[in-house]
């Protein structure tokens, strides 16, 4: 081994294979905890800064308990959700396939910015013929879609999302479907202050990068030979090849990322008691609801970011009382 210490951890975690770019600007959500309450399991915003709050502390296991204590917080600015349609599955021994979609009557006017729209909307039959089936439905989900023009972004195309039902049995998803269809949903209609949620966003992209940044490898030696910025062996010589592990230089950032269990300090429905002077840095005004989340998120300003209900959260909810919020 030479001058090389014994104890060299290899950089990385694999959990984040393969670093490339993400597909789209909309983050996956692959898994959605079970609610028995009847309502939407997520929700989606625009990422528009971080200021930061004072709150009382109520956990009780913290020395702090019953003081203000400061609080980093993340603005998301939330416009109601606009439920395009309803989709039902059925399951087959490959997965769950679609069974039939039922789409609104009145839809927002963007939606055909992102997809063709179908020409003969029959919601009534549609709605029929899933009500007649519904013992053979294994799931119901929604197509939902974001509003721009009401956030502070200069944005018109909307962002289209699934999102399941929580709910005891479908009859009672299908009930709560027909309320909704092609109507908005507010953020206040998913969440409640104090609730632990999981946001899913992508991340900021930094291009292509060398393995000191990607990986925070060590500088080599100043005396190192052609390079000083890289990796001071490859690989062995048996077997001859370069392993996946050893740190390369490639994509950073712009990764789809989850954080689990962020607070909601706050639901508000007035964005100009929170906006800046001026407005957010690189985002704008805030014209409508938002939510101020514990800690930061994943992902630059105008950033969409989804919340889904925390999988594995605590379960008792307790509203934060909040004494002060900054607004520069």
């Amino acid at each position: 081994m030479g001058h090389r210490r014994k104890h060299a951890p290899r950089r990385g975690s694999l959990a984040f294979r393969p670093r490339a770019r993400a597909k789209r600007m909309v983050a996956r959500v692959r898994y959605w905890s079970e609610v028995e309450e009847t309502k939407l399991l997520g929700f989606a915003g625009y990422k528009a800064g971080m200021t930061y709050t004072f709150v009382v502390e109520d956990n009780k296991a913290s020395p702090n308990y019953g003081k203000e204590v400061f609080c980093p917080i993340t603005v998301i600015d939330t416009p109601p959700l606009w439920v395009c349609a309803v989709r039902a599955y059925e399951q087959t021994p490959y997965g769950l396939r679609t069974f039939t979609e039922a789409w609104a009557e009145n839809l927002p006017k963007d939606l055909d910015r992102v997809l063709t729209l179908p020409k003969n909307i029959l919601t009534t039959e549609n709605l029929k013929k899933i009500e007649e089936n519904l013992d053979k439905i294994a799931d119901l989900r929604v197509i939902a879609c974001t509003i721009p023009r009401e956030a502070g972004i200069s944005k018109k195309k909307p962002d289209v999302l699934e999102i399941p039902i929580g709910g005891k049995d479908i009859k009672e998803k299908f009930e709560y479907v027909k309320n909704i269809l092609g109507k908005r949903v507010q953020v206040s209609d998913v969440f409640s202050e104090g609730q632990y949620v999981d946001v899913s966003a992508i991340t900021k992209g930094k291009g292509f990068a060398g393995p000191v940044k990607r990986f925070n490898i060590h500088l080599l030696q100043k005396k190192s030979r052609k390079t000083k910025r890289g990796v001071g062996c490859i690989g062995p010589w048996k077997p001859a090849t370069v392993m996946f592990t050893v740190p390369r230089a490639g994509q950073l950032g712009f990764f789809q990322r989850t954080e689990y269990n962020k607070r909601i300090i706050k639901i508000g429905f007035d964005g100009k008691e929170i906006t800046p002077k001026g407005g957010f840095h690189r985002y704008g005004v805030i014209k409508g609801p938002y939510i101020l989340l514990k800690g930061s998120v994943p992902g630059p300003p105008k950033r969409l970011v989804r919340l889904r209900h925390a999988v594995r959260g605590p379960e008792e909810i307790q509203k934060p009382q909040v004494t002060y919020v900054h607004v520069g």
